[in-house]
């Protein structure tokens, strides 16, 4: 595929085979790149090659190239900066962008992303946010799956601004902790973070409780009290679940949203909105839109930005950070500290956490409290969860058809979990990672780790086999000492 646009490409990473298929990649689609690995021959290319787009890692043999980027931008005005790192983090993608590059990229990454990346930068669209306030401290969101990489990217582009935000997701999934960390991270981080549970409210009393009411406005109001609006002056409204409120209050929140102004209920003094809205819903606001039950011209006032979060289930690869993040956190709330063994650790990413990260960490409290021993293991792990989970492979049985038996009990187990609905979209290409995973990592362990010997057992070829083990964020390495 040719580039829209071509230019010169300086690429800096101490990983000579990353060096060569990123210039590859980057010469196939126009543009003149040229590729060193430490942050001493960067300074010279930046002056000999004089290049239009700087992608540079973050961990070099001589430096940090990220704590580089402000002096750079000096140096360099307007030299758009794509920064790569495998410290997959928030606080990585939003230090990258208090520092000023244009995009953030975490390893493994994809080369077509990568090359979207350049083509944006030298288009043009260079990003200059503002200051936003120390990130550098540990965020309580957690990943390195790609679904919550491109999580982090989003926190970390729109945290410096008022854009509205529409968080999506299922129950347990962690949305008030991605409003928590906008606002936190933002110019508006001194000031309060109110959240309100729109299904928790009475409709009859939900503008009282969003806008306050003045004295004598109803019966019982005996004196006035400020809504949530005015209690988040300055800084963010967090309305979750906006898709259990009623038509009525959709209908005066749609006004302040476009006037910036509100009056109490039973009052007549306009009153500046100065907050950000952050929504969140675990419903399909988009049918509920078609159905009739939430106002289009509020949805799109609303959804100005989406952050759409995964549920467990959909990135299983951080079942185990997140686990022994949680056995951390309970064991500095008191709760005796415990480990868990790599066993127990398959079998929790093997369960299918119909109540997502929440159920989780009540799991892993649950185990520090009850466990005797310092080290949980898979028994531990069955006794609570209750034997075979949603989403854990059944064992190959040969009365049921071999594999194909296995394949089908894994299957109606899987539905017979969601009771009379279905699950959520996306199952075929869901339960072909769940079955391509282990595949790789087997045909790569019979190979000894060797990718050449791997793709000849697989029947693919090498760039095929790459592509596949970044895409399921299988570490050759890892394999080949695990083999």
């Amino acid at each position: 595929m040719t580039a829209m646009l071509a230019g010169r490409i300086l690429v800096v990473d101490d990983d000579a085979a990353i060096r060569t298929v990123v210039r590859e990649a980057l010469r196939r689609q126009g543009h003149t790149v040229e590729t060193v690995g430490t942050i001493a021959d960067m300074r010279r290319a930046l002056g000999d090659f004089a290049p239009d787009v700087l992608v540079t890692d973050v961990m070099l043999p001589d430096g940090d190239g990220l704590e580089l980027v402000p002096d750079l931008l000096r140096r360099h005005p307007g030299l758009p900066v794509i920064v790569l790192s495998a410290r997959n983090t928030l606080a990585t993608a939003v230090r990258a962008t208090e520092q000023g590059a244009f995009d953030y990229l975490p390893k493994p990454f994809d080369l077509e992303e990568l090359a979207r990346a350049v083509t944006g930068a030298l288009a043009g669209r260079i990003a200059s946010p503002e200051q936003v306030s120390d990130g550098a401290h540990e965020m309580p969101l957690i990943g390195r799956s790609p679904a919550m990489q491109l999580v982090f990217r989003t926190i970390a582009r729109v945290v410096a601004n008022d854009l509205t935000v529409l968080i999506l997701g299922e129950s347990g999934t962690g949305k008030e902790l991605v409003a928590r960390a906008i606002h936190d991270l933002g110019p508006r981080g001194a000031h309060p973070f109110v959240p309100v549970n729109m299904a928790a409210i009475p409709r009859e009393l939900i503008e009282s409780e969003l806008f306050g009411h003045e004295r004598g406005a109803f019966t019982g109001a005996a004196q006035r009290t400020a809504g949530r609006f005015e209690q988040a002056a300055g800084g963010t409204l967090f309305l979750d679940e906006i898709g259990d409120m009623p038509l009525e209050a959709q209908t005066r929140l749609l006004r302040v949203l476009q006037e910036g102004e509100f009056t109490t209920v039973g009052g007549a003094r306009r009153i500046r909105a100065d907050v950000r809205v952050i929504a969140a819903t675990n419903k399909d606001i988009e049918r509920l839109v078609t159905e009739g039950g939430f106002r289009e011209d509020l949805y799109y006032r609303l959804n100005v930005v989406p952050v759409r979060l995964p549920a467990l289930r959909q990135r299983s690869e951080d079942v185990g950070e997140l686990a022994r993040h949680f056995l951390e956190r309970a064991a500095a709330d008191g709760l005796p500290r415990k480990t868990l063994d790599e066993a127990a650790v398959m079998r929790l990413t093997r369960h299918g956490w119909p109540g997502n990260v929440r159920e989780l960490e009540n799991l892993m409290r649950r185990l520090a409290a009850l466990v005797r021993e310092e080290r949980i293991g898979m028994a531990a792990i069955e006794a609570q969860l209750g034997g075979a989970g949603p989403c854990e492979p059944a064992q190959a049985i040969e009365a049921e058809g071999g594999l194909v038996g296995s394949v089908e009990l894994h299957l109606a187990r899987y539905f017979a979990s969601f009771g009379r609905d279905l699950p959520p979209d996306g199952l075929y290409d869901r339960f072909l990672a769940e079955i391509e995973a282990p595949l790789l990592r087997i045909a790569l362990a019979a190979a000894k780790g060797n990718q050449i010997r791997a793709a000849r057992l697989l029947g693919i070829n090498r760039n095929t086999l790459r592509k596949k083990l970044t895409d399921r964020c299988i570490d050759p390495a890892m394999t080949r000492r695990s083999g």
